[in-house]
């Protein structure tokens, strides 16, 4: 580094840097750690009972997936912050802008092909309705999502016809119902399960007297639009923290790299014997100055 230059990042203290970065990553590692666990401990309830045909849709799957990335990534964003390595936090901050950049991308091409995206969700509900008594982990979904926002189906409530126990051609009670999660009242003081009874004979303003007739999938994007605050926040919520794990990895190793650059010169000039070893002002050490002293050398 030339004489009198002073970085951007040197008005940063390094300190300061550091000991936010461990903290960051501290707080992320712990986070993915818990994660983890409850993935890991969803997962060997699932496998008591076996019954999930998607297996990579499994939440619990989903639920490993994510806390083995936050653990693994910010186990190395504290491994590089407490050793200054340079490698170790390039890759921390390289790998945190990797994954902000393929989740804004993918929200903007979700946004920009809507209609395939509705159309893959609805497919992919379809497929979990003809497994939907099989499928434990679709069906408790499921059942949330229709009561949550009052809705029935994927597109709509005519979707149970390919439920092998909700087809019209099937035998039995449930055959063209909808599960009663689907079902606008039950008043009974015991759950009337069967409140959907063939409700799919009943043309769309009929049956809607007694079963949600909207799908969920526009049901889902409907509340999104109306609490679009709710939403603002919770993409903040998941993006600035990403963000802000990237800018203080690059603050830092720039800070770094100021450090080696200085102690080189510093070792350059001793080797050359043109001058002594400058002395290191360590009387500006502390939280709100840099280390070494900020004064440069001649």
């Amino acid at each position: 580094m030339a004489t009198g230059e002073v970085r951007y990042c040197s008005k940063f203290p390094y300190l300061c840097l550091k000991f936010t970065l461990i903290v960051y990553s501290t707080i992320f590692w712990l986070v993915g750690a818990f994660v983890l666990a409850i993935g890991i401990y969803a997962e060997v309830e699932r496998q008591k009972y076996k019954t999930l045909h998607l297996f990579f849709l499994a939440p619990s799957i989903i639920l490993i997936l994510l806390g083995v990335l936050m653990f693994v990534v910010s186990f190395i964003g504290v491994l590089a912050s407490l050793r200054d390595n340079l490698c170790l936090l390039r890759v921390f901050m390289y790998t945190l802008g990797l994954c902000l950049i393929v989740e804004l991308t993918g929200g903007i091409i979700a946004l920009i092909f809507r209609n395939q995206t509705m159309d893959l969700l609805n497919k992919n509900i379809r497929k979990g309705i003809q497994n939907y008594y099989d499928d434990l982990d679709f069906k408790n979904i499921m059942d949330f999502v229709q009561k949550q926002f009052k809705c029935c189906g994927g597109s709509e409530y005519t979707d149970w016809e390919l439920n092998q126990y909700h087809s019209c051609s099937a035998p039995g009670p449930l055959a063209c119902g909808v599960p009663y999660t689907c079902c606008i009242t039950n008043k009974t003081t015991v759950m009337n399960t069967l409140c959907g009874y063939q409700a799919m004979k009943y043309n769309r303003p009929a049956a809607q007297t007694f079963v949600h007739v909207r799908g969920c999938t526009d049901a889902v994007i409907i509340w999104f639009l109306d609490n679009y605050t709710i939403m603002a926040g919770a993409l903040l919520g998941i993006l600035l923290p990403q963000f802000l794990g990237v800018l203080l990895s690059l603050l830092y190793v720039t800070r770094v790299e100021d450090m080696i650059s200085e102690w080189n010169t510093s070792a350059d000039v001793l080797l050359e014997g043109e001058a002594t070893k400058p002395d290191i002002e360590f009387s500006s050490v502390g939280c709100c100055r840099c280390y070494p002293g900020q004064e440069t050398y001649a």
